[in-house]
C-alpha cells in the first residue's frame, strides 16, 4: 500500500507517490486542476492502480502558523475529493516545500525557467518525504 501526496494549485496539482515500504517519495506527472471531474477521475484511477491507502494534501500556512485564503481553497478541494475518493485524506504542513523543491531542481541543473510544471510534483514529493520521515522518527 502506498501514500499519494498532492500539492494543490489552481492550474496544476503536483503529484507524488511513496514506495510500498513508505520510505521514499517520487514525483509523478502533474495533473491539470481543471476541469475537476477529469482531475477526480485521474485520481480515482491512480488510487486504484497504485493501491493507495492514504492521500496526503499539502495545507498552506503562513510563516506564523496561521491559515489564509489558500488554506480555504485547499479545504474546499478536500471536501470535493472526499466525495470521490474512498481512502482517508490527511493534510500536512506545506510551508517552504515549493522553495525546497525549486532549490533541489536547480541543484540538479534545471534552470528556473524550465521548472514550470515540474516544481509542482517536486513540491508534492518534498511534502510526502517529510511525512514519511516523520513516520520513521515518530
Amino acid at each position: 500500500m502506498r501514500i499519494l501526496a498532492l500539492d494543490h494549485g489552481t492550474v496544476r496539482i503536483g503529484v507524488a507517490l511513496s514506495d510500498d515500504l513508505k520510505m521514499m517519495a517520487s514525483p509523478r506527472d502533474f495533473i491539470p486542476a481543471e476541469p475537476f471531474n477529469e482531475l477526480a477521475e485521474k485520481l480515482k484511477v491512480l488510487v486504484r492502480e497504485q493501491e493507495v491507502e492514504l492521500v496526503l494534501i499539502g495545507m498552506p500556512r503562513n510563516m506564523d502558523g496561521t491559515y489564509g485564503e489558500a488554506a480555504a481553497k485547499v479545504r474546499s478541494f478536500i471536501a470535493a475529493l472526499k466525495d470521490v475518493l474512498m481512502v482517508p485524506i490527511r493534510t500536512w504542513d506545506e510551508r517552504l516545500t515549493t522553495v525546497s523543491a525549486a532549490k533541489q531542481l536547480r541543484s540538479g541543473g534545471m534552470k528556473s525557467k524550465d521548472q514550470k510544471g515540474r516544481v509542482d510534483s517536486a513540491s508534492a514529493a518534498v511534502l510526502l518525504q517529510g511525512y514519511l520521515d516523520s513516520l520513521t522518527l515518530g
